[in-house]
């Protein structure tokens, strides 16, 4: 072969190797007192071995827990608040239980039986019936309410846990009333489970910060099934000493029901929830007005009323959100309205103490926050000029226009969903 033809010859490329045949890769990380021997398979998995670890066995058994009761990547694949949250779930799942098993052995004895403490707490499962779905059917109409105000119902449904475990506690004193106790006793409980349940998911989601709410739900169940067990524990061991007499429950119950209260209002502060309401837009826009700044849902938290969450915020503009058209406006006014807003899913309108923000039925959160906005500029305008209404909802509309989009942007980039506007049973209209 001469040298012409050799150059001519295509050149072999080195075959590769099939991923049967390939080394494994292989490496050793050193973390904290562990070595682990990390290695890609040859069909592409990462394996993972323990090489040595020197931590005290004390530390082995917090990262055994931790792996086990909370999602994985703990603490930073989840929201602010979230242990704050998780510490006083678990003692509310202790008094909760212990209470259970409490009500439970009162209402047997109501009903002339005299059960062990351990009966008590295997009849507890069945007694649940009856009334308690009654109860559930009612509840389950207001879920739209509890989309908008989670925290406010999450915390109703505990205290009409406790009425319901109340008096089946206090049904031994009047025994010829047991039915109409126990039944009452079922439908608060009712109400209280559907209204705990529906709460979850959006409570949960707000602690989601990479899309893991599944896992999320599935370490908060891990955490309510093991804490409602020992304080099942709990409430055996009082039921067999101190509250084996009535006077021993009287005393026991209240306290335990205000510790159980107490730490689901707890829990609920610590929730940054990042949907918009019609509290969580008028703190916003409050802040706003006041600041210049765009709080977080972490920031809100502790700024929200739990009970009475409808007050009027005069920073914002106190608007009141979803009063039925006909009440808020008169029909003269309805189009001279949609002139000051042209294309606009809102219309407001001044009255002397507030003013009304009816939206449109496809207004999304964005929307609300521009009439939100809007209403909260005028108001304020309103104390320092003396134009007419509609031209000082002119001014605060132009006003409105020039800055909503960057305010707009920072509001999304602190993590809030303004993609819908949830306003509980607020009326809309629809042209």
């Amino acid at each position: 072969m001469n040298f012409l033809e050799r150059i001519k010859m295509p050149k072999k490329e080195p075959e590769e190797l099939p991923i049967a045949a390939r080394e494994p890769v292989s490496w050793i990380e050193i973390s904290d007192s562990v070595s682990c021997k990390y290695q890609f398979e040859a069909d592409g998995r990462l394996s993972v071995k323990v090489i040595d670890d020197s931590r005290p066995v004390y530390f082995k058994v917090v990262e055994s827990f931790r792996n086990k009761f909370f999602p994985s990547g703990y603490p930073y694949s989840v929201n602010e608040g979230y242990l704050r949250y998780t510490q006083f779930r678990v003692l509310q799942h202790c008094c909760s239980a212990a209470l259970s098993v409490l009500s439970t052995q009162s209402l047997l004895i109501a009903a002339g039986l005299r059960p062990t403490p351990a009966q008590a707490t295997v009849v507890s499962w069945i007694l649940k019936d009856g009334m308690q779905h009654v109860g559930k059917l009612i509840c389950s109409n207001m879920g739209s309410r509890m989309d908008s105000e989670p925290k406010r119902w999450r915390i109703l449904a505990d205290v009409l846990y406790d009425f319901g475990t109340g008096l089946e506690v206090l049904s031994p004193l009047c025994p010829q009333l047991f039915l109409e106790m126990a039944g009452l006793g079922n439908f608060a409980k009712g109400m209280a489970v559907v209204a705990a349940r529906a709460t979850r998911l959006p409570i949960y989601s707000s602690f989601a910060k990479e899309g893991n709410l599944s896992d999320l739900f599935a370490k908060g169940e891990a955490i309510s099934t093991l804490f409602n067990v020992i304080g099942l524990g709990i409430g055996i061991k009082l039921a067999s000493t101190v509250c084996s007499s009535m006077q021993g429950k009287m005393v026991i119950g209240p306290i335990l029901s205000a510790v159980h209260v107490f730490c689901v209002i707890e829990e609920m502060r610590a929730t940054p929830v990042n949907t918009l309401n019609p509290q969580r837009t008028a703190l916003i826009v409050a802040n706003y007005i006041k600041t210049g700044k765009i709080s977080s849902p972490a920031d809100l938290r502790y700024q929200e009323d739990l009970l009475f969450p409808g007050r009027l915020i005069e920073e914002a503009g106190s608007v009141k959100v979803g009063r039925p058209v006909h009440k808020a406006l008169k029909p003269s006014k309805l189009y001279k309205l949609k002139d000051i807003f042209p294309e606009e899913k809102f219309l407001l309108n001044r009255e002397e103490k507030w003013t009304d923000m009816i939206l449109e039925h496809s207004a999304s959160g964005e929307d609300a926050l521009r009439g939100w906005l809007v209403a909260a500029y005028a108001s304020s305008m309103e104390r320092s000029s003396s134009q007419a209404d509609d031209d000082i909802f002119r001014d605060a509309y132009e006003k409105v226009n020039l800055e909503f989009s960057p305010f707009l942007s920072k509001l999304q980039a602190k993590g809030w969903h303004t993609d819908r506007f949830l306003d509980g049973t607020g009326v809309r209209f629809a042209w």
